[in-house]
C-alpha cells in the first residue's frame, strides 16, 4: 500500500507539472493534421508507423519540455494562485532545479528526434516552444496583457508540426487550422482570467481582466470568437459540406454564448460555461476531421 500512495502520489504531481489537460490539447492538433497530411497526400499510415512515433514522441517530447520550463519559472506566482497551489513546484515535491534540469533535457531530446522527421516540422517544434517559454513565459506574461497573444501564437504551431512531418505546410488546411488554434486560444485563456480574476490580481499578472477591466474583456472575446466564423468556409473545399455545416453549428453556439455575457449577472459562471464550451469546442472539431477523412 505505501508503495501504491507513493505512486499515485508522484503520477499526480506529473500530471500538475505537465499540465495535463493543457499537454493533451497541444498533442491533439499535432496528430490531427498528421492525418491530414496523410489524406491529403494519398499517404498510407501504415507506411509511415515509425514517423508517426517519432512525431508525437518528439512533439510530446518538446511540449512537456515547455511545460515543465513554464511551470519552474512561475513557481513564485503559482504559490499566490489558488489554482496552482499544488503543483510540485510549489509543495516542493520536485525541487525547481531538477524541474530546470528536466524540462532543458526533455527539449533537447524531443528537438533531436523531430529532426529524425524533416526539418521544417523541427523548425515549427522549436518556435512553438521558444514563443512559449521566451516570449511569453520569460518575457511577457509578467509585464504585458499582449503574452495571451504570444502564448496563442506558441500553441498554432502544433498542427504545422503534424503537417510538415508528412509534406510541407503550405496548404490551406494547415494553415487553417493554424488560424483556429490561434484564434480560439485567445476566448479561452480571456475566460479562464475572468473566471481567475482574484488569482491573477493576487499574483499581479496583467491579464486583460485585471488591466482593464470584465466589460472590456467580454467584448474582446466576443470579437475573437466571431472571428472563428470564417473558418467553416475557408475548409468547405478539403473537408466538404458535412464538416462545414458542423463546425458552423458549433462556432455559432459558441457565438450565442458569448453574446449572453454583457446581460449575465454572474460573469464567472459565464466564464466557466465559456472555458467549457472551449474545450468541447476544439476537440469536436478535430475529432471531426479525422472521422471525416477515415472513411
Amino acid at each position: 500500500m505505501p508503495t501504491e500512495s507513493k505512486l499515485l502520489s508522484f503520477l499526480t504531481d506529473m500530471k500538475y507539472l505537465l499540465k495535463g489537460k493543457v499537454l493533451i490539447a497541444n498533442v491533439l492538433p499535432v496528430f490531427t493534421a498528421y492525418w491530414l497530411a496523410l489524406h491529403f497526400s494519398g499517404a498510407r499510415f501504415m507506411d509511415h508507423l515509425g514517423l508517426f512515433l517519432l512525431t508525437m514522441a518528439g512533439s510530446t517530447l518538446v511540449i512537456s519540455g515547455a511545460l515543465m520550463l513554464n511551470n519552474w519559472y512561475e513557481s513564485d506566482l503559482d504559490t499566490k494562485m489558488e489554482r496552482t497551489r499544488n503543483r510540485p513546484t510549489v509543495t516542493g515535491a520536485f525541487p525547481l532545479r531538477a524541474v530546470l534540469w528536466a524540462g532543458s533535457i526533455t527539449t533537447v531530446i524531443g528537438l533531436s528526434i523531430m529532426m529524425f522527421t524533416t526539418y521544417e516540422a523541427a523548425a515549427y517544434s522549436f518556435l512553438g516552444w521558444f514563443f512559449y517559454v521566451v516570449l511569453y513565459t520569460f518575457w511577457s506574461k509578467r509585464k504585458y496583457t499582449l503574452n495571451t497573444i504570444i502564448g496563442s501564437i506558441s500553441g498554432a504551431f502544433t498542427p504545422l508540426i503534424g503537417w510538415a512531418v508528412i509534406t510541407p505546410a503550405d496548404h490551406i488546411v494547415p494553415v487553417a487550422l493554424f488560424y483556429l488554434l490561434f484564434i480560439w486560444q485567445i476566448p479561452h485563456t480571456l475566460a479562464i482570467a475572468i473566471k481567475r480574476l482574484e488569482d491573477y490580481t493576487r499574483a499581479g499578472v496583467p491579464m486583460l481582466p485585471v488591466v482593464s477591466g470584465i466589460g472590456v474583456t467580454i467584448r474582446q472575446i466576443i470579437v475573437y470568437v466571431i472571428v472563428l466564423l470564417p473558418l467553416p468556409f475557408i475548409l468547405i473545399g478539403p473537408l466538404g459540406w458535412i464538416f462545414f455545416t458542423f463546425a458552423l453549428a458549433l462556432t455559432l453556439g459558441w457565438t450565442i454564448l458569448v453574446a449572453m455575457g454583457p446581460k449575465t449577472k454572474d460573469k464567472k459562471v459565464w466564464a466557466q460555461m465559456n472555458v467549457r464550451y472551449s474545450i468541447l469546442y476544439l476537440v469536436l472539431i478535430l475529432l471531426a476531421m479525422i472521422i471525416l477523412t477515415a472513411f
